[in-house]
């Protein structure tokens, strides 16, 4: 529980919608749409990325 107030609830419902875009990506790579697939999986790193990149800018502001 210590470690979800140490998260912050907009990281953790960040992390949430990383894992649905993932569920996301590989239904529509395995029903046949491999390049929607491809597409919608890439959206994941990208938010990740974002979300280290707000905490770096974050922390070096303090």
């Amino acid at each position: 529980m210590n470690y979800f107030k140490k998260l912050g609830l907009a990281n953790f419902l960040m992390l949430l919608l990383c894992v649905v875009i993932i569920v996301v990506a590989e239904y529509l790579f395995l029903t046949g749409d491999e390049l929607h697939g491809i597409f919608v999986g890439l959206w994941a790193p990208t938010l990740l990325g974002v979300m280290i990149y707000l905490k770096l800018v974050n922390d070096g502001s303090k």
